[in-house]
């Protein structure tokens, strides 16, 4: 079977059962992905090839916004006083047993988060987010600003050396994106941001794949916050095709 062509990264599994149905996230291994890339061409190498009817592809937004040429060294970016004071109060368990990044807690990625929302819309944000945070309400403040502002992350790697000095923005258009990717091979596809709190989608060519799936499909992050290079995944419900 094909499907033993694929392994697991480490500590993952391939198999995850979403409302009583198995489904298998085969992870897809790559060489270093760069700006000089084009993500078609990238997906007619190492995915299609492994394609059967009725998969899923799915597809990292760090991968996408790379070969989009949105990331910046991080030298280069200029936080405002807006975004220290923000990136201060930050909770990431910095410097305890709970630490997994800095997230937006660097004055660098709450800048780029700051940019990407715009100045209006994080004041609102920052401000609803005072009021509700000692009540026990979370996420209010990333909700406001949007799920692409979300996804900026900087550094963008620990261990990756060529990027472990780069932010990356958000990626360009990934709802227009994941059409086109429809469109050339086919199959349902997902720009996909996942990391070890949950998963989301910042851009899919149907809205028949809801956020509610896609979080339970993603829950456990099968494609790795680390160096293990597998930017793309293919989803396939167990025995549909084998």
């Amino acid at each position: 079977m094909e499907n033993k062509l694929f392994k697991p990264n480490k500590g993952k599994i391939l198999e995850i059962d979403v409302d009583g149905i198995t489904y298998l996230r085969l992870p897809i291994k790559t060489r270093l992905v760069t700006e000089k890339d084009n993500i078609i061409t990238l997906l007619k190498e190492y995915v299609a090839p492994h394609l059967q009817p009725n998969d899923i592809i799915f597809l990292s937004e760090k991968a996408l916004a790379v070969t989009q040429n949105q990331i910046i060294n991080i030298n280069d970016i200029k936080p405002s006083r807006l975004a220290r004071f923000l990136a201060k109060r930050v909770r990431n368990g910095y410097g305890t047993k709970d630490f997994k990044g800095f997230g937006h807690g660097t004055p660098m990625a709450m800048q780029l988060l700051i940019e990407e929302a715009g100045y209006p819309r994080v004041l609102v944000a920052a401000a609803i987010s005072a009021v509700t945070r000692p009540f026990g309400i979370k996420g209010a403040f990333y909700f406001i600003c949007g799920k692409l502002a979300k996804s900026v992350d900087c550094p963008m790697s620990f261990s990756i050396l060529e990027y472990a000095h780069y932010a990356k923005k958000a990626p360009l258009h990934p709802n227009k994106v994941a059409r086109e990717i429809r469109d050339e091979f086919s199959h349902e596809t997902v720009v996909l941001d996942a990391n070890y709190i949950g998963a989301f989608s910042l851009g899919k060519s149907t809205n028949t794949l809801t956020e509610k799936f896609i979080g339970k499909l993603f829950k456990d992050n099968p494609l790795g916050q680390s160096d293990e290079m597998t930017p793309f995944c293919i989803v396939r419900k167990q025995n549909s095709a084998a």
